[in-house]
């Protein structure tokens, strides 16, 4: 809550620039995994402007560059990297040059792939390319989302929920930008090159957002007081930013779990003279060995949905008759509907159930056993309608698999991630939560990049 004596956020204009900076960290992921198709037709190495296509119904040639595994796991390991990396980076680096710089790489790079649709390569160093952004753009995505979430720190509750809700949309944004692109009746090339600026236009609005804040009373209100002065409202801060979710019903996110422990630490009344002293720094050690099982539950957790999405998801085409899920190409509505649209609503919805129930709670050993569950779905979209294959055969060949599949894999995925992120804190004591936060964190980056090397594996199965 904002203190009484805090100016207004007048026109939520304050608000607002969070919740684009939140939609502005998760764009770049989310917009290239929906266009992997794209890529996939430009590696394929066609020259006219179907190679330049959004979305195929390609069972031509194989993927011979493995791209949606690649993209996958060289967008997960900066994100490993950089949460190893952060406390480094944030005491030599001042946050503005943090924040403003991974904008301007971010809107330069993607501007360099937007760029790439109007020329023509050759596809060894058109792939190249593709991953050096990747990697780039992610490694800067990280550093953004970690610096924002600190900023966030001194900010009321409320801003961290909307920062939270903009993350939440990017996903939802992308699937629906690639629809728009495809249902627009331009030729292919125009289709793409408008897709890919898109994500330019929301990085450039993030930036103008971050650049407005100075100019805004109420921002500077917040973010120019120093730790000291704003230690009474950083204090009821923080004792709001667990509930704040099951208020709204917005996903929950490790950097906000480590951003409203860190505060509990604060919110410890002052010991009376007869009692102990205040504990010491917290044991990474001691702290492990009681978040452990949950932190290996979040593990597993992306393990499973990095290994089959998209890598393996997106392989995946409608066996049903033209007409159905077309407007003009066969399939050409199917994977950007049932695959990314879908999932990101899903996981959404999976997110915002914790904030009306936790089950199972910190002491079942049910929570193991349904993170195990979620194997299941490895097989079974390996076993869907994929046409490029060698080796498995398919059993469920209808489109209504692979719905009801999809819907169970992002709903699971979202509420398990939600749940775990809740009950690790609650297994430790008040002073430990602040590194409780940080190991999920680290855990939860360990899990993408465990899923994004299986899903090497599990294409070669196919």
């Amino acid at each position: 809550m904002a203190r009484g004596d805090a100016p207004r956020d007048s026109y939520h204009l304050v608000g607002i620039s969070f919740f684009i900076l939140g939609l502005g960290t998760l764009l770049p992921w989310n917009f290239f995994i929906t266009a992997i198709p794209y890529f996939q037709a430009r590696l394929a190495g066609d020259s006219n402007s179907t190679a330049r296509t959004l979305s195929t119904n390609r069972t031509g040639p194989e993927d011979a560059f493995n791209f949606n595994n690649w993209v996958t796991l060289l967008s997960q390991l900066p994100l490993l990297l950089f949460t190893l990396l952060n406390s480094f980076l944030y005491q030599c680096i001042p946050e503005t040059v943090r924040i403003l710089g991974s904008l301007l790489a971010i809107l330069l790079l993607f501007a360099l792939t937007a760029a790439l649709v109007k020329v023509d390569m050759s596809p060894g160093p058109f792939f190249s390319i593709t991953m050096a952004s990747v990697c780039f753009i992610n490694s800067f995505s990280a550093v953004l989302q970690g610096s924002l979430f600190g900023q966030l720190g001194t900010m009321p509750s409320t801003y961290s929920t909307l920062f939270l809700s903009g993350q939440g949309l990017a996903g939802i944004f992308a699937a629906l930008a690639m629809l728009l692109s495809l249902a627009s009746g331009v030729d292919a090339q125009t289709s793409a090159l408008g897709y890919f600026i898109t994500p330019c236009v929301g990085i450039l609005m993030s930036i103008v957002c971050y650049l407005s804040l100075p100019h805004l009373k109420f921002a500077r209100y917040y973010l120019a007081k120093k730790q000291s002065q704003a230690q009474a409202q950083e204090l009821e801060t923080k004792a709001e930013l667990l509930h704040s979710d099951e208020k709204n019903g917005i996903p929950n996110s490790p950097q906000r779990v480590a951003l409203t422990l860190d505060l509990d630490l604060e919110k410890e009344p002052e010991p009376e003279p007869d009692e102990p002293q205040e504990p010491g720094k917290p044991s990474v050690f001691t702290v492990f060995q009681k978040i452990w099982l949950t932190a290996l539950c979040l593990v597993l957790v992306f393990t499973v949905t990095l290994s089959v999405f998209p890598a393996i998801t997106a392989m995946v085409t409608s066996s049903t008759s033209p007409g159905k899920w077309t407007l003009s190409l066969p399939g050409q509505f199917f994977n950007p509907i049932c695959c990314f649209l879908l999932f990101n609503i899903m996981d959404c919805l999976g997110r915002s159930l914790t904030s009306y129930f936790l089950w199972p709670d910190e002491d079942s050993r049910l929570l193991p056993l349904l993170v195990c569950l979620r194997f299941l779905f490895v097989p079974l979209f390996m076993l869907c309608h994929v046409p490029q294959r060698s080796r498995l055969p398919i059993l469920f060949p209808q489109d209504a698999y692979f719905i009801t599949f999809m819907l169970l894999f992002a709903i699971s995925n979202g509420y398990l991630v939600s749940l775990t992120m809740c009950l690790a804190p609650r297994q430790v004591l008040p002073h430990e939560r602040e590194v409780a936060g940080a190991l999920m964190t680290f855990f939860l980056a360990l899990g993408l990049s465990c899923g994004a090397s299986l899903s090497f594996l599990f294409k070669a199965l196919l």
